[in-house]
């Protein structure tokens, strides 16, 4: 269960790596085209809020990244929580402010990260 959590974990956080790259340098050119809802001419007089969401989208990748690399499965765990349930958090508001075609992608493997971690924590140690 810890593996297939851990793995979930870097997922979320490649996924949050795509989604910094694209509110910081793709905003303008593939943003019309994924939010085909929104006005066109929104997302050049939004572009500096989209990069600010993208610097905290790389701090949930990093947050995410570094859990991978703690060898303490206590503070792996801890940190990999805590980072998971901001995410869980960024999506459902993306959900209840966006679109929930946004927040779903973040907000489900985020929810089945936080249950493997959970089952993965009654194991017995390797």
């Amino acid at each position: 269960m810890k593996k297939i959590a851990l793995a979930l974990v870097a997922i979320i956080a490649l996924l949050h790596f795509y989604i910094a790259w694209f509110e910081i340098f793709a905003w303008t050119t593939r943003g019309p085209t994924i939010f085909d809802s929104f006005p066109a001419d929104l997302f050049d007089q939004t572009v500096q809020m989209a990069a600010n969401q993208g610097i905290y989208n790389a701090f949930l990748a990093v947050g995410l990244s570094w859990a991978l690399f703690i060898k303490d499965p206590k503070w792996q765990k801890n940190i990999a929580v805590c980072f998971l349930l901001f995410v869980a958090v960024a999506g459902i508001m993306a959900s209840i402010t966006v679109a929930v075609k946004s927040g779903l992608p973040q907000l489900i493997p985020a929810v089945l990260a936080l249950g493997f971690l959970s089952f993965g924590g009654r194991e017995k140690a390797d």
